[in-house]
């Protein structure tokens, strides 16, 4: 990008810090829990044909998908509509759905994540409509569903059924301004234990599954110290996050308990190894060892699912797509970005973890204000997320 873009840029988006300021603060006063998220979608479907974006479509799943442009050069902008309920609204210093603009920050839910990078993203389609799309270039603007119930579902059903598979994606999600080029993988595992029940006045004559559950979440909690590390994305971890029983009566010992892990998985790691380390520490135990399938309806009414394993994925510092992003932030901002990691899971589990598609991360507002009370994001990071994804675009489409 040339100086007088540049320029152009940062100007475009100063001046519509009002209109996406006032676009977010429409957005987080909708509440879209995920197979929830149609309002959301009819309003956003309003801004982005307010922003100049002519060919929008919902597909089968519910996702909203804007285009402009028509080159062979295929870039995404991807944030998602869904968010996490509000938890103990008493926990909260102000209304979640409230919108509101203070000191700075814009509050409620959803604000980081992840409306916020929605609503940037559709002030960068409006400066690059108003500035010119390149004729080489495609771009697709895409508000995704379910995300938060099961990541990157929404891009599968993108890639396989809408037949949709971009050059690159910039995913929006919160990263403080930062560059994100990799997360660690995660899957859900359900492990469940066969016991036999007797009457509470008699345990010793049964096998209380609820006993063989807890002394397994113990080995499991040790288990996490052991687990590998990798320089950059850190080390793995396994937590029990959930524990269930049953039993014939609350007189009766449990013939059934099962244990819900959340293991999160670093560079070295994989479905199998996961599995059987647990396995092996288990030792049988009269226990069954699971992946959840995830299989809800949208609601749109369709039924999609998958597994719920979700692939590490890393891109080089020195891939083309993170080194573009270093030099428009760069341009944009005189000086150089922060290059890291997102501690969460995205939908980059599927488009790079599953399909190879190059990804950077770049969105407004600070990822430890994800699921917490309180979220805000500051209005200055809306601004300057929607200038360089408008730069992102021009820079990707100067590169062939």
């Amino acid at each position: 990008m040339n100086k007088e873009t540049v320029t152009r840029i940062n100007s475009l988006s100063e001046k519509y810090r009002d209109y996406t300021i006032s676009n977010l603060s429409r957005l987080v006063r909708i509440r879209s829990l995920s197979c929830q998220e149609e309002p959301l979608m009819v309003e956003l479907k309003q801004m982005m044909q307010e922003a100049g974006i002519g060919d929008i479509n919902t597909d089968g799943l519910g996702n909203l998908i804007g285009k402009i442009g028509n080159g062979k050069k295929i870039l995404a902008f991807d944030g998602h509509m869904d968010t996490v309920d509000t938890g103990q609204v008493s926990n909260w210093d102000f209304d979640p759905f409230s919108g509101k603009v203070e000191n700075g920050q814009l509050l409620g839910r959803g604000s980081v994540d992840q409306k916020g990078g929605l609503a940037s993203m559709v002030t960068a389609a409006r400066i690059l409509t108003e500035m010119g799309v390149p004729d080489n270039l495609t771009i697709y603007f895409t508000a995704t569903v379910m995300e938060e119930d099961c990541d990157g579902l929404c891009w599968k059903y993108i890639i396989e059924e809408d037949l949709i598979k971009p050059d690159a994606v910039v995913i929006t999600e919160p990263t403080n301004l930062a560059i994100a080029r990799g997360q660690r993988g995660r899957m859900e595992i359900l492990v469940e234990f066969s016991g036999i029940s007797s009457h509470g006045s008699a345990p010793e004559r049964g096998k209380n599954a609820i006993y063989m559950a807890s002394e397994a979440s113990l080995t499991i909690r040790d288990l996490n110290h052991r687990l590998a590390r990798h320089d950059f994305l850190g080390k793995g971890s396994i937590a029990v996050t959930e524990v269930k029983s049953d039993s014939p009566a609350l007189c009766a010992v449990a013939d059934y308990a099962s244990l819900y892990i959340d293991r999160r998985l670093t560079v070295g790691e994989s479905k199998e190894s996961a599995i059987a380390e647990l396995e092996f520490i288990l030792n049988e135990r009269n226990s069954r060892i699971s992946i959840p399938h995830y299989e809800e309806k949208a609601y749109t009414g369709t039924t999609y699912g998958m597994d719920k394993f979700y692939p590490t994925w890393i891109m080089p510092e020195d891939h083309e797509v993170i080194q573009d992003g270093i030099a428009v932030f760069a341009a944009l901002f005189n000086r150089r970005p922060a290059v890291g990691k997102w501690l969460f899971s995205t939908n980059g589990i599927s488009i790079q973890g599953m399909y190879s598609i190059p990804v950077i991360g770049f969105g407004p507002g600070e990822e430890a204000m994800a699921h917490a009370p309180n979220e805000k994001v500051p209005v200055d990071h809306l601004v300057k997320a929607s200038a360089f994804y408008a730069g992102y675009a021009l820079r990707f489409s100067d590169k062939g």
